[in-house]
């Protein structure tokens, strides 16, 4: 039975276990500054000293949180010229939400720079969204995704022994520094727990990697460092969350029409609002209902998403704050990444000469605005609708069942409608709030990119 804090304490023996195992000399180093609600690590990591110190684990509390994470940027350099004493070292940064904030420059070089392919960082960010015990109301997502670092959301204390697990091996694999996102209902709790350094096994993705590979090294630039991160990590994380199933469906089987996603923290409230309405595994099946838990918040596993949400008419999002597995759920959805001739289009499109070679469906609403961007012609748009809608040939989106639009959503029989009536005729009959204009609606509609021609009822 541990609480939160005490998970990271075990987390940091569970890791050196694992490399031990594996033939690995390695150390941990753990170092930060408390904050609510993780003002007790500093203490149980003291308390920890006779266990931790034969594991090799070394706890030093940082003058401030970004001297802290400065360390551990230096420790992922300790085995770089070939001299250190250990294969790769570990660590674990602790802090506050606006400790995090402070320590953006650290975080921001030091990702870009990567991380020991024996070693890894992690960043536990204590956030405080009811400003409980802060002086602000703080959410640390966007300062990891800012630094392009990926970020873990424990639902309990398991996960965050789980995921921290995790954590260090999406680390390792793809040089970056990982979030893990710690809250008062997550860490400020006790719970029996499985704490097996070895339960757990983790799968490299089969991808192709640059020359060199994505961790850190001796001779390097910033633009070289940009670029991998950009061309590269971004998709080895996304990559390495699908191979590990880090996104799962819960609930619910295919065929269902009514999807709700949530990670961490709000994953519970979703299982606590189910329990209210009475409404259990079973009974969302019978319904139509069938849910989806995010472990890795951003970068978002697009390819498992894809097929979870493959034939819903509806999908709600339930995040705190600030959204951010919304804007990639639409990207998932709307940018689909998973149909090849899509892709065999946009690389076309990319060229001023290139575009005109586009599908049919696709080509008459592109115009070139340079060499490397294209945009859409509204004019193009409303031809290509007098020329189809009107003509009993409407236009149906390929992949999604629901169209996010000006915050409202349009689903099939609304698009039918629409058909049937004209466009001009059925804008008429909705409200101005929900339809910002004609030209938002088309955009909208023909961005989701390619359309395909529908029999109307």
């Amino acid at each position: 039975m541990l609480n939160g804090t005490q998970a990271l304490v075990r987390l940091m023996m569970m890791q050196r276990a694992r490399d031990e195992r594996a033939g690995l000399n390695t150390a941990g180093y753990v170092t930060g500054y408390r904050g609510s609600p993780l003002g007790a690590v500093d203490m149980q990591m003291a308390r920890a000293k006779d266990v931790l110190t034969p594991a090799q684990v070394t706890f030093q509390p940082g003058l401030n949180e970004d001297l802290a994470a400065t360390a551990l940027w230096g420790s992922q350099q300790a085995e770089l010229r070939g001299e250190g004493k250990y294969d790769g070292v570990f660590g674990l940064w602790y802090g506050k939400g606006p400790g995090v904030d402070r320590s953006g420059d650290v975080m921001r070089h030091a990702n870009m720079a990567g991380t020991s392919p024996n070693g890894g960082v992690i960043m536990a960010m204590g956030d405080d969204h009811t400003g409980e015990s802060s002086t602000t109301l703080h959410q640390s997502d966007w300062a990891m995704l800012d630094a392009y670092m990926p970020i873990v959301s424990p639902a309990g204390v398991q996960e965050i022994m789980d995921y921290g697990l995790y954590a260090w091996a999406l680390s390792r694999y793809a040089g970056v520094w990982v979030g893990l996102k710690t809250m008062k209902d997550t860490i400020e709790v006790t719970s029996v727990v499985d704490g097996d350094p070895h339960r757990l096994s983790f799968v490299t993705p089969d991808m192709e990697l640059p020359e060199g590979g994505l961790n850190i090294r001796l001779v390097d630039t910033p633009q070289l460092q940009e670029a991998r991160m950009i061309d590269h990590k971004r998709f080895a994380e996304e990559a390495f969350s699908r191979a590990n199933k880090m996104d799962q469906r819960k609930w619910g089987k295919p065929g269902a029409k009514i999807g709700f996603v949530a990670a961490g923290k709000n994953w519970l409230d979703l299982q606590h609002a189910l329990s209210l309405l009475n409404i259990d595994k079973a009974e969302a099946e019978r319904l139509g209902i069938t849910t989806y838990k995010v472990g890795q918040v951003w970068p978002l596993d697009m390819a498992s998403f894809h097929e979870w949400a493959d034939g819903l008419d509806l999908i709600v999002v339930v995040e705190e704050k600030h959204k951010l597995i919304e804007v990639q759920v639409k990207e998932a959805i709307f940018d689909d990444r998973v149909k090849s001739w899509w892709k065999k289009a946009a690389g076309r499109m990319a060229s001023r000469s290139g575009w005109r070679n586009c599908p049919r469906r696709v080509a008459p609403i592109m115009r070139p605005r340079s060499r490397r961007a294209c945009r859409i012609s509204v004019r193009g748009v409303r031809t290509i609708l007098r020329q189809r809608c009107l003509k009993g040939r409407g236009l149906m989106p390929e992949l999604a069942a629901t169209i996010w639009c000006s915050g409202w959503i349009v689903t099939r029989s609304d698009l039918r409608k629409w058909v049937a009536k004209g466009p001009i005729g059925w804008v008429k009959r909705r409200s101005r709030r929900a339809i910002m204009c004609f030209r938002t609606l088309v955009t909208a509609l023909i961005t989701i990119r390619a359309c395909r021609p529908f029999a109307l009822p």
